[in-house]
């Protein structure tokens, strides 16, 4: 009541009903603002339709040039052509004298080493009797050296084993000692007492222990038992979730699909193309009067099917050609283009046909030689333009329809039936073949009704009934989620404190372990030292260092054997190398004698190789190479006068230097960037009918346009800012004063 009289009620109302005034006027704006959007990317394409233009005069322009570059540039090329000719020919004539040379070079030496050759062989028949003598006496001392070698291997074994034996044996004693000396400071050291003492401590820390290890087990096993527990109900609640989630992922999936079913049912033609087909098809009633045909379309409007349960391998077979649209000249073809640019239909398919042409009659010799039917036969039409078509472009007369996927492949794979094309199973697969390649193409899209179906309540129904069950079970799935949660919530805090209790337990017991091994190491050496007795260590020591004196008098006995089988070596080794010298002076002089003479046939046998060679080079290749380059010399000066005569027709020299020149460009890349070019003219030009002062000056006027509908547009914008910013602040003093009443009402 304090509200109302104070009027602050109304006030509120006021500030609320200009709030929803200004949003209502900012959609306005907004919508003002996007209104503009189609205009400006019009006026981009425009831009761009213009650069484009002056893109081919560009080209143009270039391909000119680039002829009269063209034409000089065959002149340069044949009198660089020429010069390398002439240095060519100056080369391989230069060549004549050095070949010859080299012929007379051989000749000299294959003389000289026939005479050569023939003294050496004289003088190495004489040295072979000599050889054969000497063979036995070197192999006999062979194996005296070998057997004295072989006795020196095993005394060095022997005396290294000695001696190994020896160490080990000193280092025994040395331990000995060490072990007695040991053992009298531990036995002065430690007492009685101390030792009676740490078996008390020992059996203690041991009782301890053991109650410390089985409360731990008992903690594990209960922390092992609840993460048990608690794995089950987090694997149920998972599964749980993971059903909910794909139940609602197919709800959503049935009602995009009902939705679109649904669209069918109410406009046919918005099924082949959307809202976009519903637009052109008003922009071609407005423009009918320009076609001279008007448009077919789209070809799916124009389509029954004979049996709806083909209806998804009929669509899969056509594809895009439902959405086409016929026209009957290429003049429609652009109209309707324009009509498609003007309501942003993008990619429209346009096939241009003979509308006069009657229904093609395609003999039996033409058809699929199987008892399945093709596209053709299952589809009606009462437009003959439609499915001529479909059979031209669609190739509707050669796609087979089978109903499963192993028919599918005997049709397709196994009998190479003739005039077959494609085949088609009743769920999508595309099955063909060409040549030797066998090819299987899973469906394009899913949904078992296509958009050639006409009854579709029945399945509307169906996912209906469907996306009810579903939402009763995740309805269902949600309640029985949260006791299970409740649960693993109980069990995690009861885990949590269970292992806060079993990592204290297993601290204490590592510690008590700890002091338990120390307790049992103080014990264990007490033992030893109490249990020891010195007299067994120092038995045990006199009796080694009797055995070291004997073992030292063996190794002394090796010793002197491994000298004298040393002395016994080297005498015999002596011996074998004055015998070998003595052979070598009678016997030597034939070795090399025989390896001179393989060096003076080795090279006799080069000499007359290369003469040989250096003949054939002269005979085959230097004297005809020379009549070869002054043949092509001369077509050169020809061709040079005849391209000469060309380009001086096309342009004149000076005129291709004020281009740049040719440097650095062959003729065949000139050629080719001047037929790529060439090829881009046409293409591009073929593109545009309007001259490109036309496109500016529209383009000039349409920015104007736009322009003055942006000021206009930033106008209203300001001065509704303006008039929000003022309700922000009026709004704030209305709370504020709203506030201060409040606090004053309070009071009294």
């Amino acid at each position: 009541f304090f509200f109302k009289a104070t009027l602050l009620q109304h006030v509120n109302d006021l500030l609320l009903a200009i709030r929803e005034l200004l949003d209502n006027a900012d959609s306005v704006v907004q919508e003002l603002e996007k209104s503009i959007k189609p205009a400006m990317m019009e006026l981009d394409e425009l831009q761009q339709k213009i650069k484009n233009m002056e893109h081919i005069e560009k080209i143009a322009h270039e391909i000119d040039n680039l002829k009269k570059k063209l034409a000089w540039s065959w002149v340069y090329d044949v009198d660089r052509q020429i010069e390398e000719q002439t240095v060519k020919l100056l080369k391989l004539k230069e060549r004549i004298p050095a070949c010859q040379e080299k012929i007379d070079g051989h000749a000299s030496m294959i003389v000289k080493l026939k005479e050569e050759l023939t003294d050496k062989e004289r003088n190495a028949r004489s040295l072979v009797e000599k050889s054969r003598e000497v063979t036995m006496m070197k192999e006999k001392l062979e194996d005296d050296i070998a057997q004295a070698v072989a006795l020196k291997i095993e005394l060095e074994r022997e005396h290294v084993r000695g001696t190994n034996v020896l160490k080990n044996m000193n280092n025994r004693v040395k331990q000995l000692q060490k072990q007695i000396h040991d053992f009298q400071e531990q036995y002065i050291q430690y007492t009685q007492d101390e030792s009676s003492k740490a078996e008390n401590d020992k059996c203690e820390i041991q009782k301890e222990i053991n109650s410390l290890h089985s409360n731990v087990t008992r903690l594990k096993e209960e922390e092992r038992g609840l993460h048990e527990t608690q794995m089950v109900i987090v694997k149920s609640i998972q599964n749980m979730e993971t059903e909910i989630v794909e139940n609602r992922k197919k709800i959503t999936q049935f009602k995009a699909h009902i939705r679109d079913l649904q669209q069918r049912q109410s406009d046919k033609v918005s099924t082949f193309g959307g809202q976009r087909v519903r637009n052109l098809l008003k922009s071609i009633e407005r423009q009918e009067r320009r076609f001279n045909i008007p448009p077919l379309g789209p070809i799916g409007v124009h389509v029954k099917l004979a049996s709806e349960s083909w209806s998804f391998a009929v669509e899969c077979a056509l594809g895009r050609l439902l959405d086409a649209f016929i026209v009957s000249c290429h003049r429609d073809s652009v109209i309707l283009r324009e009509c498609a640019k003007e309501v942003n239909y993008h990619n429209l398919q346009i096939i241009i046909y003979d509308f006069a042409k009657p229904r093609l009659n395609i003999p039996d010799h033409l058809l699929p030689s199987t008892t399945h039917p093709t596209v053709l036969s299952v589809i009606q039409s009462e437009n003959p333009t439609v499915l001529n078509v479909l059979v031209d472009q669609g190739s509707a007369e050669r796609t087979v329809l089978v109903r499963d996927y192993e028919v599918g492949r005997s049709v397709a794979f196994d009998n190479r039936i003739q005039n077959l094309k494609d085949v088609y199973t009743s769920d999508g697969y595309k099955m063909f073949s060409r040549g030797p390649v066998q090819t299987i193409l899973p469906p394009h899209r899913k949904g078992n009704a296509g958009r050639l179906c006409t009854s579709l309540g029945e399945k509307i129904a169906e996912m209906e009934s469907e996306i009810a069950d579903m939402e009763r079970i995740i309805s269902q799935r949600t309640r029985d989620m949260k006791k299970p949660n409740d649960k693993r919530e109980d069990i995690e805090l009861k885990i949590k404190n269970l292992k806060r209790k079993r990592v204290e337990e297993e601290r204490l017991l590592e510690s008590k372990k700890v002091q338990l091994d120390d307790i049992r190491k103080t014990s264990a050496d007490i033992n030893r030292v109490t249990s020891s007795d010195t007299s067994e260590l120092e038995a045990e020591m006199m009796q080694v260092e009797v055995d070291i004196e004997q073992k030292e008098l063996l190794v002394q006995k090796t010793n002197l054997r491994l000298t004298k089988a040393l002395q016994d070596e080297n005498d015999r080794r002596a011996c074998y190398k004055e015998f070998i010298d003595g052979v070598y002076r009678e016997v030597g002089p034939s070795n090399v004698l025989e390896k001179e003479i393989e060096r003076v046939k080795d090279k006799l046998q080069t000499a007359e190789q290369g003469k040989a060679y250096y003949e054939g080079i002269m005979e085959t290749k230097v004297l005809p190479d020379i009549k070869i380059a002054e043949a092509e010399f001369e077509d050169l000066q020809k061709l040079q006068q005849e391209s000469f005569k060309k380009a001086s027709i096309i342009c004149s020299e000076s005129d291709v230097e004020t281009l740049g020149g040719v440097a650095g460009s062959s003729p065949e890349q000139l050629s080719a960037t001047i037929n790529k070019l060439e090829l881009r003219f046409h293409k591009e030009s073929s593109r545009y009918t309007e001259s490109i002062d036309d496109l500016r000056a529209l383009h000039i006027k349409k920015k104007e346009k736009i322009e003055d509908k942006q000021q206009l547009y930033a106008g209203f914008r300001d001065k509704l800012n303006s008039c929000q910013k003022a309700l922000d602040m009026r709004w704030k003093k209305f709370q504020r004063n709203a506030a201060l009443l409040k606090r004053q009402l309070t009071w009294l």
